[in-house]
């Protein structure tokens, strides 16, 4: 079985990279994860995951100068392939290999999280979602962020990718969150998973160069994360089906 879920968010700054880790570490208690860096503009997830002197990365992976299988590190109870940062490392990758990369770890993979860029200006940028069997859309609670994450959503059904659910993150006790939540439930086709609060906890995290459930596993929003990934129910998909499809996917027209 294997399902691969595109973390998207449509803009910066809604902590999509946090959640996509912790939603690996929270699944992998009862699957194999394999969570994918896809923002190879703007990677982060080295960062986050002590990887920031990792060699091979995805870059050189879709450059055609390494494996897969030599740029995926076990971390935290899963295994993750991290992309790196650099301008000329960007300029040799070529995006329509991920492809081949997603259809790989599919073979031996029960979940695939796919760290998505936060804008969709561009083929790079689109191609995790159109690759993904479903969508978790990243929101903060406000209307802006339900608006991008709209165009998250349009751009997934175009390509005929499902939305497993909202994660509303980095919510502050002021935050109107019932209403926004209420908003989004009417326009959204998922439900919302869990609402994780504004946490400190998050920023040391980072600087520890460890995923939240891993540094600070008792936290508020470690137990949200925990909750979301109790509503998020894995699709079992034949992993030979699913590698065949992700290598014949259709790249959007978009430049």
């Amino acid at each position: 079985m294997v399902e691969v879920f595109a973390v998207a968010s449509g803009k910066g700054g809604t902590g999509k990279t946090t959640s996509t880790l912790a939603l690996g570490m929270a699944l992998a208690r009862e699957h194999d994860v394999t969570v994918i860096d896809a923002d190879t503009g703007m990677a982060n997830i080295l960062f986050h995951a002590g990887l920031t002197e990792a060699e091979p990365t995805l870059h050189e992976v879709l450059a055609g100068d390494a494996a897969v299988e030599a740029a995926t590190y076990d971390r935290f109870g899963m295994r993750v392939v991290p992309c790196g940062t650099s301008l000329a490392g960007f300029r040799e990758a070529d995006p329509s290999r991920l492809r081949e990369v997603v259809a790989t770890i599919a073979a031996d993979a029960e979940v695939i999280l796919l760290d998505s860029p936060a804008a969709l200006g561009s083929r790079t940028a689109v191609l995790p979602i159109v690759l993904a069997d479903r969508i978790v859309v990243v929101l903060q609670p406000t209307v802006p962020s339900l608006s991008d994450g709209l165009k998250v959503q349009e751009y997934a059904t175009t390509y005929g990718t499902g939305v497993a659910g909202l994660l509303f993150n980095r919510v502050t006790d002021d935050a109107a969150i019932d209403e926004i939540a209420g908003k989004a439930e009417r326009y959204f086709e998922g439900e919302t998973l869990a609402s994780v609060p504004e946490s400190d906890a998050a920023r040391a995290a980072r600087r520890a160069s460890e995923p939240l459930l891993a540094h600070t596993p008792e936290s508020a929003a470690a137990a949200a994360y925990r909750q979301a990934e109790d509503g998020l129910e894995v699709r079992e998909g034949l992993s030979a089906d699913v590698a065949e499809r992700f290598q014949s996917a259709v790249i959007p027209e978009q430049s």
